[in-house]
């Protein structure tokens, strides 16, 4: 029985084709709208339909970059099921190179939202309606925060066995955080639906990264053939290995002053490590930040600048700290240049 058309925002798009569609969403001041961009790649045969998504905080570019890779990719050729592709969501912060929508909400604290309700909850329930209640999968790509940046890390609802885990393990991200699920956001709605989510962290916002940008794309790339919508899964190596941490918390600035950090990225420490100091300007007044557990650095800060409490580096930790050393290491050593910027 031939595969029907697939239909988003009244646009259909045939089996074996790709259809780029602007979504309306608004309309600025000056009467020019709003799209919300949208790639959907219909396959021949039936299969999952994938949403990837990036920039629902919109100075959280590198998901911008991992979309455009990923539909540039050759392996989508063949693909079985549906990829519905979002390079940007929240297309008014990404104007304004801000992570936030004008009214000032976060639009990752808007869903399901409300089509009579704040901006924020009107945009969240146009994405919601028109494209995130057509998946049957989904992939948010995110980053830290402007002037912090992220280890490459999976967040995600973990059941033992169930689909999300599958798909976090398939990854390859180094890390992987048994995260609880934040009221209002994506990943609230979407799993409550039981639509497995991986929310993807890597690098800083503002910034192209590419140790987070080409390990992304390759991830995004094995959920779908662990998914079955690419063929030769076999072939494959496998992805690095993984660990799930228990928790995590953040060594916070003990003074207002100016940091000098002592430890990097994915940098192991162990419960009272300097992880840096704080100091005035003129060195009168110093502090040091120490780590409150054993554990590895998933995230810092980059600005210099410093109020006391302040989050400066976030520490998750594990119950085997040594495999999650080793997972960061051949994390770091699997890091090979792409061939071609384009992939």
């Amino acid at each position: 029985m031939p595969r029907v058309p697939f239909e988003l925002a009244g646009v259909r798009v045939e089996p074996g084709s790709r259809t780029q569609i602007d979504v309306p969403v608004a309309r600025l001041y000056t009467h020019a709208p709003l799209h919300i961009p949208v790639e959907v790649v219909h396959g021949r045969q039936g299969g999952p339909v994938l949403l990837v998504c990036g920039g629902i905080h919109g100075d959280e570019i590198n998901g911008v970059e991992i979309v455009r890779r990923l539909l540039r990719s050759k392996q989508l050729q063949g693909l079985r099921g549906t990829l519905v592709a979002v390079p940007i969501v929240n297309v008014f912060g990404f104007v304004q190179h801000s992570r936030y929508l004008p009214d000032r909400r976060d639009l990752n604290r808007c869903f399901p939202g409300s089509e009579s309700g704040s901006l924020g909850g009107r945009v969240a329930a146009l994405f919601r309606e028109a494209i995130v209640d057509h998946a049957t999968h989904i992939i948010d790509l995110h980053t830290g925060a402007i002037h912090r940046t992220n280890l490459p890390q999976i967040r995600a609802q973990l059941i033992p066995g169930g689909e999300t885990e599958r798909m976090a393990n398939a990854f390859g991200a180094p890390v992987v955080l048994n995260a609880e699920l934040r009221e209002g956001s994506l990943r609230h709605y979407a799993q409550n639906r039981g639509i497995p989510v991986l929310t993807y962290e890597a690098g800083e916002a503002l910034r192209f990264d590419e140790w987070a940008i080409t390990p992304g794309v390759r991830g995004v790339l094995r959920v779908m053939r662990r998914l079955g919508m690419l063929a030769g899964e076999h072939r494959r190596r496998p992805p690095p290995a993984a660990e799930i941490a228990n928790g995590s918390s953040w060594a916070r600035a003990p003074i207002d002053g100016i940091l000098r950090p002592r430890v990097r990225l994915g940098a192991r420490v162990a419960k009272g490590d300097v992880l840096g100091k704080v100091a005035d300007p003129f060195g009168n007044a110093e502090a040091a930040v120490t780590a409150m557990a054993d554990g590895i650095v998933i995230g810092m800060g980059r600005l210099p600048l410093a109020n006391e409490g302040e989050a400066l580096f976030h520490i998750a930790r594990f119950d085997a700290i040594e495999e999650a050393e080793s997972a960061v290491e051949d994390f770091h050593s699997s890091l090979e240049p792409p061939p071609d910027p384009l992939y």
